[in-house]
């Protein structure tokens, strides 16, 4: 795994989960219910929490959502699901806190918006009220900046500001710097109302990449509290995915960042999961983290001239997708097991090579007789109808070899200790 040498040094928990320093970057999501609904709030939050989401945060926007918090935590924790719940307080938050403890309680976050607290002098009031209930029940906050609910009081003197400038600078600057005020100045008031410095988490979001990059690389210049990225608004599908992407592997391949979420408009009637996913994948795809077997295949050309490594490459993914529960609690470490499955002799046999266990089919015509690679040797031939059945048994085995019989002092196992050889020759 890559290290990030600009990640906060500062170590926030949430419940269980920790946030920040050498801690893994944590995977979060938000439900899309009627938090009032307290089944399918528990439903959705469960789903989420399954499909890997480490925290789950949740709308509380009103005294039913408020009064409803405490019986979702304890049919979470009834289930089993041991997910911390954030409360997404807007406008009204310093309310809803102080007239519904057992929310308060309940709640592993508070995620506060400082362009939404109010304004004149009930702003810092109100924010202030929010901070005294995170102190009394010994809560973190997130203070989460927007810049579709910016400040404006702020937003509007420095833009005042920079207008008698001699030279004013870019309007976009300008809500950067507003931004990161607006964040920045509300921790120091946290802070001065008694919050301790581990019990805050800092977010800038905007709903574009190259912004996100710019505001979060400054943030992360000026303070060292932990900080969540994310985008305000991705998008639905492949831009959503890609938008979440590039804003987000950015960051976090220059150490920026301690915390994710991959804000993603499902289709109708679809599940949320789609986004924990996503953001897993990020981390994966950096190495930062590891959440299951990685499998490579190609793309295809014209010397694959049927579906079937295709076919293979779907079946294998989802056998290995099966398998991950039982896997997870038998096998230490499988998630990092790195599989190959290749078209074709151009890059199949060099491909299968580099991975931990790979397969390679001949290409044009694929009546194949296709060679297995187990830790960069060859270890067998696979044909006829069962070969993804054959190659799954092979999966198997290598992963009771490899993960099943404890690990080395340094928590990995080693290569060579752990090959398994077949008496066969390479065709």
């Amino acid at each position: 795994m890559q290290s990030n040498p600009r990640r906060s040094s500062v170590v926030t928990h949430v419940g269980h989960v920790p946030i920040g320093g050498s801690n893994p970057i944590v995977v979060q999501s938000m439900t899309n219910t009627d938090t009032r609904d307290v089944a399918a709030t528990v439903e959705q939050v469960a789903r989420l929490a399954r499909a890997g989401s480490e925290i789950v945060r949740i709308t509380v926007n009103d005294t039913g959502a408020a009064a409803a918090v405490a019986e979702i935590r304890e049919r979470l924790d009834d289930a089993g699901v041991d997910a911390p719940l954030v409360g997404d307080f807007h406008y009204n938050g310093h309310l809803l806190l102080r007239e519904h403890p057992a929310a308060a309680a309940a709640l592993g976050k508070y995620r506060i918006n400082p362009g939404n607290v109010g304004v004149g002098r009930r702003h810092d009031t109100n924010f202030a009220t929010m901070i005294e209930v995170a102190k009394e029940f010994g809560r973190p906050v997130r203070i989460g900046v927007n810049w579709g609910s910016l400040d404006q009081r702020l937003l509007t003197a420095l833009m005042d500001e920079n207008a008698r400038r001699a030279e004013p600078r870019d309007a976009r600057d300008v809500m950067i710097e507003a931004m990161l005020r607006s964040a920045l100045d509300s921790a120091e008031l946290a802070e001065r109302c008694g919050l301790p410095h581990d019990h805050i988490v800092l977010s800038a979001k905007v709903s574009n990449a190259r912004d996100l990059w710019e505001v979060n690389r400054q943030l992360a210049g000026r303070c060292d509290y932990p900080l969540h990225l994310g985008l305000t608004e991705a998008g639905m599908g492949v831009k959503g995915t890609v938008s979440s992407t590039a804003a987000l592997a950015v960051l976090l391949a220059e150490g920026i960042g301690d915390t994710i979420r991959v804000s993603l408009t499902p289709a109708p009637g679809a599940p949320r999961e789609r986004e924990v996913e996503i953001a897993q994948e990020v981390l994966q795809a950096l190495d930062l983290r590891r959440f299951a077997p990685s499998v490579t295949a190609c793309p295809g050309c014209g010397r694959t001239t049927s579906t079937l490594f295709q076919e293979m490459a779907r079946d294998i993914q989802a056998y290995l997708k099966a398998q991950m529960p039982g896997w997870k609690e038998r096998y230490p470490g499988v998630e990092a097991l790195r599989v190959a499955v290749m078209g074709c002799v151009v890059n199949g046999p060099g491909e299968s090579k580099h991975a931990d266990i790979g397969i390679s089919l001949p290409g044009t015509g694929e009546s194949p007789k296709a060679p297995v690679y187990r830790d960069g040797a060859f270890v067998a031939t696979l044909q006829g109808d069962s070969i993804v059945a054959e190659f799954n048994r092979l999966l198997d085995e290598y992963v009771e070899a490899r993960f099943g019989r404890g690990v080395t002092p340094s928590g990995r196992l080693g290569r060579s200790e752990n090959r398994v050889e077949l008496p066969t020759t390479e065709p």
